[in-house]
């Protein structure tokens, strides 16, 4: 399909129509971003996408509104902003121009919608709080890009509109970046299922380099596993592992003996020659050999149980 036109309206800017052009000059990059409240340019047209403006929804036609009524909503009955719509539509091609591989889009797809883009949507249509997000809200990717909006008193005509095209690289590099997470998941998602069957019944898993792992030993049940270790740079690590995102709670810390000590203390402490560093926290510590990490492992293992 050629595109020679992307249209949003022009003025202040918010999360849902910024993070849309992202998606869209990255699939039409030679077509032209014009932000107006043209009628003449709002109107349907074969080789023009328009979006958060024009009081329609017709993905054949190429508008992406949701400020009318009715508007557009979820399956589950959550409201789309133009966000969710460009995405719905757009989403799988953006994923393959991306590079992820086909047999991934349709669950990457999935979970951006559901972990970036619907939070967008319930925050722009005003069906969740920015209070949802306690003192933090402040610091919500929503909200640092409406920090990038001009100032009331700012005297050019341009104003919004420079802002806007200065913002556009910024929330680039965030959904890129999220992307690009969610892809290195499914790919060391192999890589973790092999080394879980190489562990059988221990409860170390060691891994080739540091990479996501709790989904794949969730998925593998693989519940026994206390301990992952891995080479960093010249050094090896021994994590903890957490019991989910919300927490710093682990499955097993490591022993407490060893918390906040670095070097000599460190190696008196544990009796491990090699033993460099644990964090007063207990989630991490770093040896500088293999054999040096993994007898610390197997000494947290025994201290665990």
């Amino acid at each position: 399909m050629t595109v020679t036109q992307l249209v949003t309206h022009s003025g202040g800017f918010h999360a849902d129509e910024l993070m849309s052009s992202v998606i869209l000059t990255q699939l039409f990059p030679q077509a032209d971003l014009l932000r107006t409240r043209d009628a003449e340019l709002l109107t349907p047209a074969a080789r023009r996408i328009i979006y958060d403006v024009g009081r329609d929804f017709d993905a054949e036609a190429q508008i992406f509104d949701h400020h009318q009524r009715p508007n557009p909503l979820r399956e589950d009955g959550q409201p789309f902003s133009s966000f969710g719509l460009i995405w719905a539509h757009y989403g799988r091609a953006y994923l393959a121009a991306m590079g992820v591989p086909e047999a991934n889009v349709d669950a990457i797809h999935t979970s951006f919608d559901t972990k970036f883009v619907l939070p967008i949507d319930l925050l722009d249509n005003g069906a969740m709080e920015p209070s949802v997000a306690g003192p933090l809200s402040i610091l919500t990717l929503p909200s640092l890009l409406g920090s990038l909006k001009p100032v009331f008193d700012d005297p050019s005509p341009t104003a919004d509109d420079d802002a806007f095209h200065a913002a556009l690289p910024i929330a680039r590099s965030f959904i890129e970046a999220f992307v690009q997470n969610l892809a290195a998941k499914y790919r060391a998602q192999d890589l973790v299922m092999n080394a879980i069957a190489d562990a059988g019944d221990s409860a170390i898993l060691e891994l080739p380099m540091g990479m996501p792992y709790r989904s794949a030993l969730e998925k593998a049940e693989a519940d026994h596993i206390l301990f992952v270790v891995n080479p960093r740079g010249g050094d090896w690590t021994l994590n903890g592992i957490k019991l989910s995102n919300d927490t710093f709670e682990q499955r097993a810390d490591l022993p407490a003996a060893w918390a906040g000590l670095t070097d000599a203390a460190l190696e008196d402490a544990s009796g491990v020659k090699g033993a460099k560093f644990c964090h007063n926290a207990r989630f991490i510590a770093v040896a500088d050999t293999r054999d040096a990490i993994l007898e610390m492992a197997k000494i947290a293992v025994e201290e665990a149980k």
